[in-house]
């Protein structure tokens, strides 16, 4: 039996300090928190989707062969404009490394605006041009 793929469900970044990670998520990119499981693991919700808080060298996970913090390269979308995103990411004291620069996302051209999260992860903030 064949089967396609849908959606992507939820990923897991690796990140030295969860309480460090989870709050620069929350407070940057506007995240929702959430504990689950009986070992009260940490996730990000937004959207439909989740990202699951996976603190480096804890056993009980199964993972990639070589997870490590900061591998990551994720891009998020917001329907805020770059302007609105440089501006905001400023007033949390972000350092931006690049943009706003044009982009092709999974559904056309984006304008991006990229900085990285504490664990080093490169993190990408895309808005579709109109």
């Amino acid at each position: 039996m064949r089967f396609t793929v849908d959606r992507l469900d939820h990923i897991v970044i690796t990140c030295r300090e969860v309480e460090k990670t989870a709050s620069w998520y929350q407070r940057v990119l506007g995240m929702e928190r959430e504990e689950y499981g009986r070992n009260r693991r940490c996730a990000l919700k937004f959207g439909g989707q989740k990202i699951n808080l996976r603190p480096f060298g804890v056993e009980g996970w199964t993972t990639a062969d070589d997870s490590m913090p900061g591998s990551q390269d994720l891009c998020f979308v917001t329907a805020v404009e770059s302007d609105d995103v440089i501006d905001h990411l400023t007033k949390c004291g972000i350092t931006i490394t690049e943009g706003p620069v044009e982009r092709l996302g999974a559904l056309g051209p984006t304008i991006s605006v990229y900085c990285h999260d504490p664990d080093g992860n490169l993190i990408e903030i895309a808005s579709y041009q109109a």
